[in-house]
Formats: C-alpha cells, structure tokens, sequence
C-alpha cells in the first residue's frame, strides 16, 4: 500500500485519537489517512498504566470533534464562520462506536470542544467488519468527507484522494483473504505479493 499513499497538503490540522485496540489491527483506516496527511497527528489512549495525555492545540485553530452526538452540530455549518478565518483542528475519534463515543469523557482537554458531525451521504464502502449502523462509516471515510467540507474549493480533491487509496486497501485485503479474485482489482497487486488462503479454499488467481 506503501506506493499509493498520496501525499495531501492541508489547511485543516486532523487529529485523530486512536483507542489502544486500534493501533494492532490491520484493516484500521486511520492510521491511513494520517500516513497521507502531513498537517496530522496520531495518539493512542487506552493504554494500560498509562493515563491519557491532555489535548492542546493552538488558538489560532478553531476545535471540533468529530463524531455523532445528540448535540452535535452540522460541520457544514462551522466549516466556515464569518469574521473567523482560523482553520479548524479536526479530532477524529479512532475505534468501534462505544469506544470514539467516550474520547470526550476520557480524554482531557476536550470537555468543551463542540461535537460536529456529517450530513448523511452514500453508505460505507468499508467491507472489512461489520457495521450495527446503517450511516456508520470507517474512520477514513469520514475524515475524506469531512476535508470535503472544510478544505473549500481542494476539498473534492482531497477527499477523492483519500477515497481512492482507501479503496485500494479494501480490495487488497479481500484479496490476500481469497474473498475476491485479481478481476475484482482496480489497481494491480504488487508482484510478490502474498496471499492468506483459508486451508481446503482453491485460489482463485483470475
């Protein structure tokens, strides 16, 4: 996946706030948007016998925290405020839906940060777990959507950017699994690339 990581210039500074369970599983998403956003940031919270770090930022910035809550408000409506030109630091929380809706209790400094949150578009293409909600997105997908709105008239860009090598993620897993065949690819496997069939499952090389 190395090869295909963009590399995106942005006004909007993303932090994303990885829960510990995150950081050891290989289809998290979030790890790669920060890989290709270099005005980000990754920690992880969680860890055992190690408190949480407190969240600064710079007051040249204006905080959001991205996540569905009852008080959320629409991030489309903050994207841009007039007579406030700061960019906004974005903090993406990073985990299953129990987990990124307990970053604000668990995390200090970000008591008073407001919640923002999407407008409903096209369902998840994430394919690799599960989802319970049906306007749930992986962690990529909704940082991609997010700079749509916040990176004015780059944000398409940036967000079709993201997409693509998220996509690419997706099918190269289903792949390695033996869930989809090399036809099944928009972008070729690496040569050498190796493959984790189930033991009895013919592979399929077409």
């Amino acid at each position: 996946m190395c090869t295909l990581i963009p590399t995106l210039q942005t006004r909007t500074r993303v932090v994303l706030v990885m829960h510990r369970c995150e950081a050891r599983k290989s289809t998290n998403t979030g790890r790669l948007a920060t890989e290709a956003l270099p005005n980000s940031k990754r920690i992880v919270r969680g860890r055992k016998g190690a408190p949480d770090d407190a969240l600064s930022w710079s007051p040249d910035t204006r905080p959001l925290l991205l996540f569905p809550h009852e008080d959320a408000l629409p991030l489309a409506s903050l994207a841009q405020v007039v007579g406030d030109d700061r960019p906004v630091t974005l903090i993406v929380p990073d985990g299953n839906w129990r987990q990124a809706s307990k970053v604000r209790q668990r995390v200090a400094g970000l008591r008073d940060v407001p919640y923002v949150t999407l407008p409903i578009g096209e369902r998840s293409a994430y394919r690799l777990r599960f989802e319970a909600h049906r306007t749930g997105l992986s962690t990529l997908e909704a940082i991609a959507r997010a700079l749509r709105l916040l990176e004015g008239d780059a944000g398409p860009d940036v967000e079709r950017a993201l997409l693509a090598v998220f996509r690419a993620m997706v099918e190269r897993t289903l792949w390695s699994r033996g869930s989809i065949g090399l036809k099944d690819l928009n972008d070729r496997v690496p040569p050498g690339t190796r493959r984790d069939v189930p033991w009895g499952q013919v592979m399929d090389t077409k």
